[in-house]
């Protein structure tokens, strides 16, 4: 086919858009409805091929079942002179992959926002059933407005098939972006949609993938059996709980990934809810407003001031309430020491959520610690853990100052008790904190301490943000558990 020809007496091809291995991409002109349109033309030499060319119909059925703003809208298909094509929506902008070579890493918003709205097209496949099998930047279209739509369902299969494409030994995929299970041949399922996304938005934040060789194999054994870098390593501004998300849509263990693309996704929008100073609970109380600013942007009203005596009683009301005020500060002074107003957890012994993100490894290797495991340490159940790598220095030494955890608790609090809880007692620790996690940003909040099957640490001039456990040997073991964490 040529630019010029006309299908079905329809379908005038205006431009080649891009070429795979199975097909083509024209854009098109409908003649009949008068409007620009994708166009997806199979190779003539697969025409006679009956499993390319059911594979290729099947592609138009799967996207003709779907219905969702993130996903490309399948609007017919046919044959020409033997060949088969599918019509699609004409999707106005570049690629996602394209976006990336050209701009490089995306503000950690936008990589959010556009992450999501992979997710949600995902979802919206899963949910009927289908695996896509090879989410890549390449297969996300943006349109004028900047929203994401995923394209490309020509490998996808329903989730319950075992055999035919999916059997044991067939590899489908693009290497740099495809799970452990897929590059080795086995059974896969929306798990694999999971970790694919999961390279996606690392590529999105940091502008690289973390898996690179000369060939496919190189690059699938990356996949297989290397740990993979932590966004933090990259890129220090994304947020620890970000970063922990990704490692764990990362986990070579589809198990320990998200259980399905709608966790991942409501994790991202909670992240991303976070990012935007999303409403945390707190209570604010604003004492002055800066010159020239007004806080509050409703309509202005009209203050009249009373003169002479009319304005006695007014004024003795503004009088009694301010003496009220005063009074009131005083006892909350006086209960609250010098300190002035509490923060979250002050002096109340009151429970502090903590999320545990990340792993915090500033002389490691680049690898991070297990960082996809982090969120065991906060997750209320005693038989799960995050570990340590394996060492095996003399005297419980790492070979390094030390290694940590990180925990988050989403905004600026007091803490004045740590509990950790482990199945490794006898290594030493202490607690670090910081409105930031990174070199010089933490501070020593409390005093190394040997851990116990259930230690408190008392912490002094802990009001941040972020607290890290900090691990500096590793006593009797040659790895440690952190089974739970809790924070008063």
């Amino acid at each position: 086919m040529m630019v010029g020809d006309v299908l079905a007496g329809r379908y005038e091809l205006e431009e080649l858009v891009g070429t795979g291995g199975m097909s083509s991409v024209y854009r098109a002109y409908d003649r009949v409805l008068e409007r620009r349109v994708a166009l997806k033309l199979l190779h003539q030499h697969f025409a006679d091929d009956d499993e390319y060319v059911q594979r290729f119909l099947r592609e138009a059925r799967t996207v003709a079942s779907l219905s969702h703003p993130n996903i490309v809208t399948v609007i017919d298909r046919g044959e020409h002179e033997g060949q088969q094509f599918i019509v699609f929506e004409y999707v106005e902008g570049e690629n996602l992959k394209r976006l990336i070579e050209r701009a490089g890493p995306a503000p950690v918003e936008r990589a959010l926002e556009l992450a999501i709205q992979i997710a949600r097209g995902l979802v919206a496949a899963h949910e009927r059933g289908l695996v896509h099998r090879d989410v890549k930047p390449q297969n996300v279209l943006l349109n004028g407005d900047g929203r994401a739509k995923v394209t490309d369902f020509g490998i996808a299969r329903e989730i319950e098939v075992h055999r035919g494409m999916t059997q044991t030994g067939t590899i489908l995929g693009t290497s740099d972006y495809i799970s452990p299970e897929q590059a080795q041949g086995r059974h896969v399922d929306e798990h694999s949609d999971v970790y694919s996304l999961g390279i996606v938005l690392y590529e999105l934040l940091t502008g690289e993938l973390p898996f690179t060789g000369d060939n496919f194999v190189a690059v699938a054994m990356g996949h297989i059996n290397e740990p993979p870098p932590s966004v933090l390593d990259r890129r220090r501004d994304v947020p620890p709980r970000v970063a922990a998300a990704v490692a764990r849509a990362l986990a070579k263990d589809p198990a320990a990934r998200w259980p399905t693309m709608a966790a991942f996704c409501r994790e991202l929008e909670e992240c991303l809810r976070e990012l935007r100073g999303g409403d945390t609970g707190a209570a604010t109380m604003v004492i002055a407003t800066p010159k020239g600013r007004r806080q509050d942007r409703g309509p202005k009203r009209r203050v009249t001031v009373a003169r002479g005596r009319r304005a006695a009683l007014p004024s003795l009301l503004i009088l009694a309430g301010v003496v009220v005020l005063a009074v009131a500060l005083a006892i909350a002074l006086t209960r609250g020491g010098s300190d002035g107003p509490k923060r979250a957890g002050a002096n109340t012994g009151a429970p502090i959520h903590l999320s545990a993100t990340t792993s915090y490894d500033p002389y490691g290797s680049g690898g991070g610690e297990h960082n996809e495991d982090a969120h065991f340490a906060t997750d209320g159940l005693q038989s799960t853990f995050w570990e340590t790598h394996h060492y095996a220095y003399p005297d419980g030494g790492l070979g390094k100052p030390g290694v940590g955890l990180v925990l988050d608790a989403g905004r600026s609090v007091t803490v004045r008790h740590l509990i950790l809880t482990t199945d490794t007692p006898g290594f030493t620790a202490q607690i670090k904190a910081g409105d930031r996690v990174g070199a010089g940003s933490l501070r020593d909040v409390s005093s190394p301490e040997r851990v116990d099957a259930e230690t408190t640490f008392d912490l002094t001039n802990a009001d941040a943000r972020y607290f890290v456990i900090w691990i500096s040997n590793l006593g009797p073991h040659d790895q440690v558990h952190v089974n739970e964490v809790r924070a008063t």
